[in-house]
């Protein structure tokens, strides 16, 4: 006789053994604004779990009062952290990491409690948080600059880099700490200091960052204002911040609706915005692609996260030869993928964030099917034993064109738009021909094919991958798109740049005073 499967650990049980270790409270309203102090002086906010709709915890959000504090705050811990040698500093990022180490499995269940990922995402974006300070470590002994030759004699050019002041970080409930940690950790080596505003919908998850964060600085004697904290809506805690001239940079992860507004906010008092907005990222699976290697790629992009990454995979180009062969093994494997509790081992698919997202998802169904497309597997809401309120739905892929309104938009749901072609060029012009320009990627086996997509006239994504999926970047490179997806790069390369100030220094060494261009000035 077969054995059952274990059941998954319930909410309540997973947060009664975690909370105390990552410094929260169960039953007390946790403070929602740091400033060096906790506090928080706005209205409680109700958080309640994706996995079974129960009450998680209670926030006392941040009021106006308390994101001043926490800005002036941020603002005198910077002018005393930009004095300390970068290496210095990349200690105490250091040390950050070695202490989401030691809180790796507690820190990745709170973030699959919160925004309902499976366990292995949930401890895999911690991982990335580990990585990147890491990365922060080694990059604060490379903050270099250029020397550049003068045209005057006795003179020598160089370029240096300060840095900025205190940095705004707006970030999404999809990735509730990475998003955070990628900003966070490279803007406190390059000397400054940040504010978060982190989604309401995950607060929890950014107090316990936050607390061991403060921890780490009181032990290393630095004022942990350097990483300040404010949680509250965006009309109340998201317009002061982004109207703050206090605040040179605002970095700002979400939808290209929230990007428009901070951008034009920002923009209008001359700060720098930093943005990182919705994808709508399509995968070419070209005739001589590996179909086993291609199918597994899109399983995870298109589902992962229950399809609420800005990198899922949303549209498959698929040359009209293969078609229905890559569909019915997509539809097969979908109709296998194990949906319930993120909690329980083997689970693939975890719960919707919330009720609009499951109504959003619904209404994208509807419009396709409105359009002439054709549910091919999934797309109904998902019930079982133990779920409680969550909101679970099947995984759908829908037959559709590249032009039709809803695939042009970015459904923030597991929806996944089949669509044929005949030949390359038509392909990578359906790839690009969204409002979109985050992710992109190519099954291909013609190595013209894959240098083609890569090049100036393939695809406009900022991410171009050649046999592997959209999803599933590392810290390495430069993170982020073009067009509607805001132009932002996040985490490695030369990232580093945008959270600091260029100078151009010219130093004359000579006794003499000539003018550059050959002018003549006076004797």
């Amino acid at each position: 006789m077969a054995s059952k499967s274990p059941a998954a650990p319930t909410v309540a049980s997973v947060a009664k053994s975690i909370f105390p270790k990552l410094g929260l409270s169960l039953k007390a309203a946790n403070p929602g604004a740091f400033w060096g102090e906790w506090g928080g002086a706005g209205e409680i906010l109700e958080k309640r779990s994706p996995i079974d709709g129960s009450l998680l915890g209670r926030v006392k959000q941040a009021a106006p009062g308390d994101y001043d504090r926490a800005v002036a705050a941020a603002q005198k811990a910077f002018l005393v952290w930009r004095d300390l040698p970068a290496p210095k500093r990349g200690e105490v990022i250091r040390c950050y990491g070695n202490a989401l180490r030691d809180l790796k499995t507690e820190l990745g269940q709170l973030v699959s409690l919160e925004a309902g990922k499976i366990l292995a995402e949930g401890e895999g974006e911690v991982q990335e948080m580990i990585d990147i300070c890491d990365y922060a470590v080694g990059l604060s002994r490379q903050l270099f600059g250029l020397t550049i030759a003068s045209e005057r004699p006795g003179h020598h050019m160089r370029e240096t880099w300060h840095p900025l002041g205190v940095v705004g970080i707006i970030s999404a409930f999809n990735f509730p700490v990475a998003v955070w940690a990628w900003n966070s950790a490279l803007a406190a080596v390059c000397g400054d200091s940040t504010i978060w505003k982190p989604s309401e919908k995950t607060p929890l998850t950014a107090i316990a960052c936050i607390k061991i964060a403060e921890k780490v600085c009181r032990e290393c004697g630095v004022d942990p204002a350097i990483f300040a904290l404010v949680i509250g809506d965006g009309p109340a805690i998201g317009e002061l911040m982004t109207s703050d001239r206090r605040v040179p940079l605002i970095s700002a992860t979400g939808s290209t609706r929230m990007g428009k507004r901070v951008g034009e906010v920002v923009a209008k008092r001359f700060g720098r915005s930093l943005l990182e907005l919705g994808g709508n990222n399509a995968i070419i699976v070209a005739p001589s692609a590996d179909l086993k290697l291609a199918k597994r790629a899109i399983l995870f992009g298109a589902v992962g996260t229950a399809g609420q990454r800005c990198t899922t995979t949303r549209r498959i180009i698929v040359h009209e030869s293969i078609k229905d062969e890559l569909v019915e093994s997509l539809v097969t494997a979908y109709r296998q993928l194990p949906i319930g509790s993120p909690l329980k081992s083997g689970t693939l698919v975890g719960p919707l964030i919330d009720a609009m997202s499951l109504q959003g998802m619904m209404s994208a169904i509807a419009e396709a099917k409105k359009s002439g497309g054709k549910v091919l597997v999934g797309g109904e809401r998902f019930t079982a034993k133990g779920l409680g309120e969550g909101y679970y739905v099947a995984p759908c892929i829908i037959e559709a064109k590249n032009d039709w309104p809803v695939v042009q938009h970015e459904t923030f749901a597991p929806i996944l738009y089949v669509m044929t072609y005949r030949d390359f060029a038509e392909a990578l012009e359906m790839q690009n021909d969204v409002p979109q320009g985050l992710s992109s990627a190519i099954f291909t086996t013609d190595l013209r094919e894959a240098e083609q997509f890569l090049s100036s006239r393939g695809s406009d994504c900022g991410i171009a991958n050649v046999n592997i999926g959209t999803s599933g970047a590392e810290i390495g490179g430069a993170f982020g798109g073009e067009k509607e997806t805001g132009g932002g790069r996040e985490s490695g390369s030369d990232s580093w740049r945008a959270y600091m100030r260029r100078q151009t220094v010219t130093v004359n060494y000579s006794n003499a005073l000539p003018l550059a261009q050959g002018i003549k000035f006076g004797d």
